[in-house]
């Protein structure tokens, strides 16, 4: 099945319009973090600090925030859920400032270094991937070994912390997404967690009742070079990031990735992932999904149904597609509010949240502090533009 947004479908909406209304939870020029008395202001590189990765509770929204270039004051934070529409709130570190590095780069391994993404389990725990590499995109200083921390979000105390082997690594490790599963041996700390490797492209399995961690790789994971090239809203940059998105499909047991650089989607069983570390010359059973339009970032799936979310980049859009139904929508379309999304979240009230960046602003160092840059949007999918097999949006 070959999926693919036609510019046709776009010709029927207004420029700057959208398909369904871009509820903006929140909105920021540059983010603000509520800053302890012992940091100086002079050492925040606020144009430096993007987030990368959402998650959603009752009462918080988690933001993390990666150290891609020196000046990030913390790389995990929350603010309020119930905030006033459009509002600005300032970024609370989460738990504390005491276990986030210091802006000036002096830091320990018991404290959270790079965080690019985070998952909420059925515990009320979340699991912080943190990469612990600093300054990822200028010189890409590996000061930690990366580790899963798992705090109690009832206590927000840390109740679990698990160092990654340097077995599962490579030089250019760099752990940026991660699938917390617990359909195969149970809940909590009997689940299994998928990590992508983005810098040196593969899977990383953490298996957390042997308490043991494995790594695949497959051509499917790197990034191909006909699609490291991107324009958003005028401005153009390279990156060659290999797989970065990924969700789980419970039911069908089945993981879904993608690579940065590609207009692909493949899968590959959780059965494979799970079975331990592969054998010589072994064949990974990895399917190819669908092709889209342009490259992204952002994947994730409806638990409900088993729709499929993605963002392509140069068509700032957000589309669905349900490979049991065949089942197509344009969800959103917006070439200002999503200009680069680098987190889509569904929730089970049956929302889609939405994390919007500017990032190739970020990236090329043009972002300016008088404009909007960075967004947490939320749509209500159920409505979108719906098409047949053979019609427009997808074929």
């Amino acid at each position: 099945m070959i999926i693919y947004i036609s510019l046709l479908v776009f010709s029927c909406i207004s420029k700057g319009g959208s398909v369904l209304r871009l509820d903006v939870v929140n909105q920021w020029n540059l983010l603000d973090f509520d800053l302890p008395h012992y940091i100086d202001y002079r050492d925040i590189r606020l144009e430096n600090t993007v987030f990368t990765g959402l998650e959603i509770t009752d009462d918080r929204i988690f933001l993390a925030m990666p150290r891609l270039r020196a000046g990030v004051p913390a790389t995990l934070a929350t603010i309020p859920r119930n905030t006033p529409p459009s509002s600005s709130p300032v970024l609370r570190a989460y738990p504390d400032w005491s276990k986030h590095a210091s802006v000036k780069g002096s830091f320990n391994c018991s404290q959270i270094i790079s965080v690019y993404r985070m998952r909420i389990d059925s515990c009320n725990r979340l699991w912080v991937l943190d990469s612990g590499v600093m300054t990822s995109i200028d010189d890409f200083t590996r000061v930690c070994q990366p580790k899963l921390v798992v705090f109690d979000l009832f206590s927000d105390i840390v109740v679990r912390t698990i160092i990654l082997p340097e077995g599962v690594l490579r030089p250019a490790s760099l752990l940026t997404n991660l699938v917390v599963d617990e359909s195969v041996q149970g809940r909590c700390d009997s689940s299994f967690v998928y990590m992508t490797d983005t810098a040196a492209p593969g899977l990383v399995v953490y298996d957390g009742v042997r308490d043991q961690a494995w790594r695949l790789s497959h051509p499917t994971m790197f990034p191909d070079p006909n699609f490291s090239d991107y324009n958003i809203g005028g401005e153009s940059f390279t990156l060659m990031d290999g797989i970065i998105g990924i969700t789980h499909s419970p039911k069908l047991a089945t993981v879904y990735f993608q690579p940065l650089a590609t207009d692909r989607i493949f899968s590959i069983p959780t059965t494979t992932l799970t079975k331990g570390p592969p054998g010589e010359f072994e064949k990974l059973p990895i399917s190819f999904v669908g092709r889209k339009s342009s490259q992204g970032v952002a994947l994730t799936l409806n638990l409900v149904d088993e729709t499929l979310y993605f963002s392509p980049t140069a068509e700032t859009s957000v589309a669905s597609w349900n490979p049991l139904t065949n089942q197509q929508k344009l969800l959103a379309y917006d070439p200002e509010k999503l200009q680069f999304l680098a987190e889509l979240r569904w929730k089970s009230d049956g929302t889609l949240w939405i994390l919007s960046t500017r990032f190739q602003k970020f990236f090329l160092r043009t972002v300016s502090p008088l404009e909007i840059n960075l967004r947490v949007i939320r749509v209500f999918p159920k409505n979108g533009i719906s098409h047949g097999v053979t019609n427009n949006l997808f074929i």
